[in-house]
């Protein structure tokens, strides 16, 4: 039966907010993982980092509010803020600059709205444009995977990177995305199928990165089956790039990458399942959800194609936080007996 005809009397299935993080973060080590192997450790020193940051900021919020510490911070969320917000990031982000965005996120998107379950916008990808916008530069240099780099990667690089006041000769080891790269070639009158033949790209999309985001798809499939998402929100932004990619792909395939190309780029699936499935910042009703879903799919390519930076998705997502009270009054199901009028 659908969700928009559930009735009370209801029985509590045992899952409690709490659990959820735990199973949101467990199904994000697949793709944290394989992160790992192609690019080195250096996303989990992010990933640390942000952890720690978010329990601290979330910690001295509390304390302010004078509000039960320990029950707040076992529930998971600023862990998973945290989290999201580590893999969002270069694996080269320098610490002031982790703990901005994590302080960002922690204290003025959740809790400057009365904390978890009252912020309008995601607080990991809040976070996450307001250190984009600030330190472009510094957010910019992403590592090549060591297969196709003549250094490895080695914990020293990015420990230097990452706490070092000087700045490091990252250059044998770092370069840009996939995206960043197709788009920086493309305003050079370059044609996709040329671009693709640089030793960056995989098959599908950057080298190493369409594992990343098939390892997340493997997670969010957990996700769904454990019934911690629904399925709305992940098959519409999927759906919806795969479908405007393909279109302009076949108006003119020199400009346009394939749609496969966009799904298994960037943050693409990782938005889908676990970023944009947020209960919280996200549309609650069942028809909300496609179009919610296929808002920040859309949003998300067409920043890509003709906006400032390669990859749109945080953007997509806080613009679709802002329309759901509009989706949601749109989209309400009707109350049995109520007039249509």
């Amino acid at each position: 039966m659908s969700d928009q005809f559930l009735s009370s009397p209801h029985n509590h299935n045992g899952s409690s907010v709490s659990t959820m993080m735990l199973r949101v973060c467990l199904a994000i080590v697949p793709g944290l993982l394989t992160y790992i192997w192609f690019f080195g450790f250096g996303i989990l020193i992010q990933c640390l980092l942000s952890i720690t940051f978010a329990l601290c900021c979330e910690y001295l919020v509390l304390k302010i509010r004078k509000l039960p510490v320990a029950l707040f911070l076992q529930d998971g969320s600023a862990v998973v803020t945290g989290l999201l917000f580590a893999l969002c990031v270069s694996p080269f982000t320098s610490w002031w600059i982790n703990l901005s965005g994590i302080a960002f996120a922690i204290i003025i998107a959740k809790h400057l709205y009365g904390g978890l379950g009252q912020n309008p916008f995601n607080p990991a990808m809040a976070g996450y444009v307001f250190v984009l916008l600030c330190f472009p530069s510094q957010m910019n240099v992403w590592p090549i995977s060591a297969e196709l780099s003549n250094n490895s990667l080695t914990l020293t690089h990015y420990i230097s990177a990452i706490f070092s006041t000087v700045p490091s000769n990252l250059d044998a080891i770092s370069g840009a995305t996939a995206l960043s790269h197709l788009k920086s070639q493309l305003g050079l009158m370059s044609m996709v199928s040329e671009i693709q033949t640089d030793p960056i790209f995989g098959q599908y999309a950057g080298y190493g990165w369409e594992w990343v985001n098939l390892s997340y798809l493997l997670g969010g499939i957990a996700l769904l089956m454990l019934r911690v998402i629904k399925w709305q929100i992940p098959v519409s932004v999927i759906l919806s790039m795969f479908f405007i990619g393909m279109v302009f792909n076949i108006f003119d395939g020199d400009i346009y990458a394939s749609p496969l190309f966009h799904l298994c780029s960037g943050g693409t699936l990782l938005c889908a399942f676990f970023i944009a499935t947020d209960p919280v910042s996200a549309s609650t009703t069942a028809k909300g959800r496609l179009l919610y879903g296929s808002l920040i799919g859309l949003l998300a390519y067409l920043i890509r194609i003709w906006g400032a930076y390669p990859d749109g998705i945080a953007f997509a997502i806080l613009i679709a936080n802002a329309c759901v009270p509009l989706i949601d009054h749109y989209t309400r199901p009707r109350v049995l007996g109520e007039s249509r009028s």
